[in-house]
This record gives structure tokens, C-alpha cells and sequence, in this order.
């Protein structure tokens, strides 16, 4: 790997609960804004939890044609409006690169999951016959990456891991290596997914995983509070613009953070539970921070995965004290899903996005809702309000079903 070629952030383009648009999601965060509320997007009575972070200020003829907004499923929408916002930010003239140094790697975690429920609902009830010709590139996870590529014409490294809920912190790093291995100068990064449908709660209700605070949604999502009682489902779409350090200070980019570590593994404990014992993050924040080439003692900020499980927040917890010992009480640690939910494959790539926001602005987000301490949840997760500091180094874990995790650290760019 070649570590003389960095990358730096030089895009950022967000589709979220707090709303579309980077600057103004970003000011909603530190503003502690919840984006928690009633589920509009179908009729949740007969599930026990009747919440969710919906995305409600999107407007699809901002950054589509009326024909890619009837025929495209919401998760590739999303992804194509963040990556466009994101080009934009960055000041890209992408007529002007050579388009085989420009890659992406766009993941989703459950694809087209909103196609596939309205597919089957037709097949069952009209036949086969009247189902969409688009259902089958629809509902393809790949396919965001797809008509990422195409919108912008990147024909470079092109690529989509999809590992559920890690899905963004891996695309973003694997960005990073294809940056470092030389295949590319600019890619376009993150994920995106829309599954606040009927079939997706269906799911996730007979396994217990969502919160069923429904006279209160805006205190429903409360991660690392001792009354936590499951996760809130969010949607939306975080895309980064990666970029060569040489080849954006060529063209005096504008620059957000450096991207200087990435670091991923297994639990190999359990399809849906993490490791009681936090092995699996711990080992993977360590491979991270190696990769890095930087101590624990360096890193000032978590923007921990905290998605506000009984099991998942008490793991991180032993993870980062595994990891950091002593200095767990002196790191500051938020949840951004206290306000936005779980995106899902949007998750890591939204909060790697507000990790950089924190990097460069000076500001860490604060984890809202929490209220009453959890002797197992007793690090400093910066309650309720935001908080001025100058972080050089910061960390955005993302651990996923199916065991997987991954880190990626983030360094403050000093010119």
C-alpha cells in the first residue's frame, strides 16, 4: 500500500431524518433536533412499533428527471441526490479528469427493499405479466454505484459492499485503498437505503430490535441510556468525495478532513448479536488505529455505531475500554442515531460525514435522550448538548449483522 498517496475529503452530500443537505443536517445535529417521529410512509398499526427517522423534505425533481424519479426505487434516488450534492460541494469539473481516475463504491445494505414488497404485492394480486421491467435493477444493492457511475460518468474502480449495517465505513474504505493503491484519484464514496416499508418492520418486529416508545418518538432513540429499550429505523444517504491530496491541492480544493485509517473484521459470534465481550470492535478499532500509524491516547472523538440496543451499547463500551483503557474517561463518545436512527447501508457514511463536520468545525454532537446512566454505559457520551473542542484525531465505527465491523479514523487537515 502506498502511503505517500493520502485522501482527503473534499465533497460531502447528505439525504437525511434531519434533512437534505449537508450544512443544514449538520446544523440540526449540533443543534440536538430529533428526527424521530410517526411513521407517514405506510400504516404501521398492526406493529408494535408505529415510529421511525423518516427523510421528509426530499424533493426528487431537485436532482432527477421525472422519469428516473417514477421509475427509480428510493434508495438509488437518495444515493443520486447526496453523490450529486457531494460533486457539487466539492467543485469537481468532472469533464476535466480523465474519467477512468474517477471511481465509485456506493453500498446499500438491503437494496430495493420498497420495489420487492410492491413487486410482490402486484404479482400476488394482478400476476406477473403487470410487474415493472425495472424490478430486477431496482432492487439490486449494486445498482446506486450503477447510476452513481453513469450520472457522472466514473469509469474507473467501481464497486459495492454491502454489509449491512457496516455497509458505509467499508465502501469509504475501500475507497481509501483504491486512493492508496494508485487505481484512482477521486471517488465517490458512502451508501444509501430506504427501508421504512411494511415488510422491513415486519422483520425487525418479530425480532425484537426496534423501540417501542411510540407516545414519545422524539425520546425514542436514546443509545448508551440505561432505559434504552431498541433501535429507531432511519433512511437516507451520506456520499464523501475521496480525493488524492496531490491532485485536489492541484486544484485548491476546499478540504474537510483526511481519511488516515481503516480497519475491519469479524465477530464470528452471532448472525445478529454482538459479542457480549466486545473482542470483535476492539480488535477492529486497533487494526484501524494501526493503519493509522497513530496511539489511542491520539484519538479525542468516537462517534460510536450506539444504536441504542441493550446488547450493542454495553459491547461498544467494553470495546473502546479494551481498546483505550485509562483513556476511555477522557475520550468524548456520541451517538448521531439518537437523532437521525439507523440508516442502515446511510449510517456509517452519514457519520463518517459528521465526524469530519466535528474535525473541521470544532464542534462534537451531542447523544440526546440520555437521561439515567447505565453502570455498564459509564463513559462520557456527551449528554444532551453540543460541545466546543478541537479534536485532531477522531474514530466512526460501524458494526453490522452478520459480525461485521469496521473503523475507519478520520484526522483534522492542517494545511
Amino acid at each position: 500500500m502506498r502511503k505517500d498517496r493520502r485522501a482527503v475529503i473534499t465533497g460531502i452530500g447528505v439525504v437525511c431524518p434531519l434533512g437534505t443537505g449537508a450544512r443544514k443536517a449538520w446544523s440540526a445535529l449540533c443543534s440536538g433536533q430529533s428526527g424521530v417521529g410517526p411513521i407517514t410512509k405506510f400504516d404501521p398499526s398492526p406493529f408494535k412499533t408505529r415510529i421511525a427517522a423518516e427523510v421528509r423534505d426530499f424533493e426528487p425533481l431537485s436532482f432527477l428527471d421525472k422519469k428516473e424519479a417514477k421509475r427509480l426505487d428510493l434508495f438509488i434516488q437518495y444515493a443520486l441526490a447526496a453523490a450529486q450534492m457531494a460533486v457539487e460541494d466539492s467543485a469537481l469539473d468532472l469533464k476535466e479528469i480523465d474519467p477512468l481516475r474517477v471511481g465509485v463504491a456506493v453500498g446499500s445494505a438491503i437494496g430495493g427493499i420498497r420495489t420487492i414488497e410492491n413487486a410482490a404485492r402486484t404479482m400476488s394480486e394482478r400476476g406477473h405479466h403487470w410487474m415493472s421491467i425495472f424490478f430486477v435493477p431496482n432492487t439490486m444493492p449494486a445498482m446506486a454505484a450503477g447510476w452513481v457511475a453513469s450520472r457522472f460518468g466514473a469509469r474507473g474502480p467501481s464497486t459495492c459492499v454491502s454489509t449491512a449495517c457496516a455497509t458505509g465505513n467499508h465502501n469509504i474504505g475501500d475507497a481509501l485503498r483504491i486512493i492508496q493503491r494508485g487505481e484512482a484519484d477521486v471517488m465517490i464514496a458512502g451508501g444509501s437505503d430506504a427501508g421504512i416499508n411494511a415488510l422491513t418492520f415486519g422483520g425487525l418486529d418479530a425480532i425484537k430490535a426496534l423501540s417501542i416508545r411510540n407516545d414519545d418518538p422524539q425520546r425514542a432513540s436514546r443509545p448508551f441510556d440505561r432505559d434504552r429499550d431498541g433501535f429507531v429505523t432511519g433512511e437516507g444517504a451520506g456520499i464523501l468525495i475521496l480525493e488524492e491530496l496531490e491532485h485536489a491541492n492541484a486544484r485548491s480544493a476546499g478540504i474537510y478532513a483526511e481519511v488516515i485509517g481503516y480497519g475491519f473484521n469479524n465477530d464470528a459470534y452471532h448472525v445478529t448479536a454482538p459479542d457480549p465481550t466486545g473482542k470483535g470492535p476492539s480488535e477492529c478499532m486497533r487494526r484501524a488505529l494501526t493503519d493509522a500509524g497513530i496511539a489511542p491516547e491520539d484519538v479525542g472523538y468516537i462517534n460510536a455505531h450506539g444504536t441504542a440496543t441493550p446488547l450493542n451499547d454495553a459491547a461498544e463500551t467494553r470495546a473502546i475500554k479494551l481498546v483505550f483503557g485509562e483513556h476511555s474517561y477522557r475520550l468524548a463518545v456520541s451517538s448521531n442515531k439518537s437523532m437521525i436512527g439507523h440508516m442502515w447501508g446511510g449510517a456509517g457514511a452519514v457519520e463518517a460525514i459528521f465526524t469530519a463536520l466535528t474535525l473541521k468545525e470544532g464542534v462534537i454532537p451531542p447523544t440526546i435522550n440520555y437521561q439515567t446512566p447505565d453502570p455498564d454505559c459509564d463513559l462520557d457520551y456527551v449528554p444532551n448538548a453540543p460541545r466546543r473542542a478541537a479534536v485532531k484525531y477522531a474514530i466512526s465505527n460501524s458494526f453490522g449483522f452478520g459480525g461485521t465491523n469496521a473503523t475507519i479514523v478520520l484526522a483534522r487537515f492542517d494545511h
